[in-house]
């Protein structure tokens, strides 16, 4: 039977099988290999097994050599000048001004082509990159544009989870990985936290898809319909799929109770069947209304609403004759008509009772007023009479004063002449005729 080895090239890359031929190798081993790229140096990542030729699709290449000493300085070295190339590369970017990041420098075994990794929103014209970087390492040049996950897988970091990513450490392939994933497993549909370095989709929902797929096809969803081993029917709510346990939600009247359940101990109704049952039951309990109604009656389940335990007729269903009904109507009519007569005349009497008393209310009160008003005209002349009165007395008096005021006047004026000659009274004139005047005061005197 053949042997074959598997072969990696970087971390976490893909395992490449090679055909050992009789050397002893062990896992951790590197070893020299012919690629598609040329010479590389590896590692062995599984150990020599023995299979069958139906599993080989292609003949297996043949592991060149072990490496040496020697083979591991010259790697060293390779990745040494591979960060020189990198910035030399990164510079010839910024000259040429092209839209484009580069990501990673890779030199080949022998040295016989050196590749750039880059990332970039579009297509990138890098012909003219390509010449001038051709001239600058003598070496064949290859640039590859990667995506998003291949950079993250190429820079590595760490997660939300605060460990190492994930394709850094041992993914070998990126599992297609969609919405769908993160609704098996109950997660939040918020993009940051369900998204991974990279901005895509978290890897690790791949991971546990098979575990919540086996897992699901025990549990109910969310609204379906529950019956318990008694026997009482319930809407599910929500569920633990890890715990695999289910709440429960049961009405009883105006009561609602929420219980826990083991998912295997109930049955399930799916949600399109239960609502196709609750409108099957409501249709029923209509008819089942009208038909009551028809007859007079009600039915259990609005009495228990209610709160009346027992049927009770709502229309009087005896037979009687048309004559009698209408005899009957004519005289409730009259009888009406008679009680609202009587209630109106009442009402009408006691009206008319309280606007006698408001007539007489209001004539006494003008009677009153008219007094008042007599009395205060009699009190208004007296008052006029006896104040004429006091002025005849006041203006008798008050000529006397004036006639004796004048007398007096012409005895002072001749007086007041005389020293007005002298010069007693200086800077006005007197008038013996005029009202006297009073004398002026020195403003020694104020």
């Amino acid at each position: 039977m053949p042997k074959i080895t598997g072969v990696r090239f970087r971390t976490a890359g893909k395992n490449y099988y090679y055909d050992p031929e009789d050397m002893d190798l062990k896992v951790g081993d590197h070893v020299i290999v012919e690629t598609v790229r040329g010479v590389e140096m590896g590692q062995i990542t599984i150990p020599v097994l023995e299979v069958s030729e139906e599993k080989i699709k292609e003949p297996l290449k043949s592991i060149l050599r072990k490496a040496s000493e020697t083979d591991i300085e010259e790697d060293r070295d390779n990745r040494r000048r591979e960060r020189e190339a990198f910035k030399i590369c990164q510079q010839k970017i910024k000259d040429h001004g092209l839209e484009m990041k580069l990501i990673e420098a890779e030199y080949t075994f022998d040295r016989h082509k050196l590749l750039f990794y880059f990332t970039a929103d579009g297509r990138v014209d890098f012909r003219e990159l390509v010449k001038d970087l051709a001239g600058v390492f003598r070496t064949r040049i290859e640039l590859r544009q990667i995506g998003v996950r291949d950079e993250t897988k190429v820079l590595g970091g760490l997660g939300i989870c605060g460990r190492e990513l994930c394709c850094k450490t041992f993914l070998q392939d990126f599992a297609p990985v969609s919405i769908k994933m993160a609704k098996e497993q109950n997660l939040s549909l918020n993009p940051t936290k369900i998204s991974g370095v990279c901005g895509r989709l978290m890897c690790c929902l791949k991971n546990e898809e098979e575990t919540y797929e086996y897992l699901n096809k025990k549990m109910p969803q969310k609204g379906d319909g529950a019956t318990t081993a008694e026997g009482e029917e319930g809407v599910v709510t929500s569920i633990n799929i890890l715990r695999q346990k289910v709440a429960v939600l049961f009405e009883t009247d105006d009561t609602k109770e929420i219980r826990e359940y083991e998912a295997d101990e109930l049955t399930y109704i799916p949600k399109k069947q239960r609502r196709e049952r609750e409108r099957a039951k409501a249709e029923e309990l209509q008819k089942r209304r009208e038909e009551a109604a028809a007859r007079g009656e009600t039915i259990p389940e609005d009495d228990k609403k209610n709160g009346v335990f027992h049927n009770r007729k709502l229309i009087h269903t005896e037979p009687k004759n048309d004559h009698k009904i209408e005899k009957e109507e004519k005289n409730n009519t009259s009888e009406k008509a008679r009680q609202n007569r009587d209630r109106q005349g009442a009402k009408d009497r006691g009206n008319n009772r309280e606007n006698r008393e408001n007539n007489n209310n209001r004539f006494n009160n003008r009677r009153n007023n008219d007094r008042k008003g007599r009395n205060n005209n009699e009190n208004r002349e007296n008052n006029n009479r006896r104040n004429r009165d006091n002025q005849g007395g006041s203006n008798h008096k008050n000529r006397n004063n004036r006639r004796n005021n004048n007398d007096r006047g012409d005895r002072k004026g001749n007086n007041r002449d005389a020293r007005f000659d002298r010069g007693g009274y200086s800077g006005f004139a007197h008038n013996h005729e005029e009202k006297q005047r009073p004398r002026p005061k020195d403003d020694s005197e104020s």
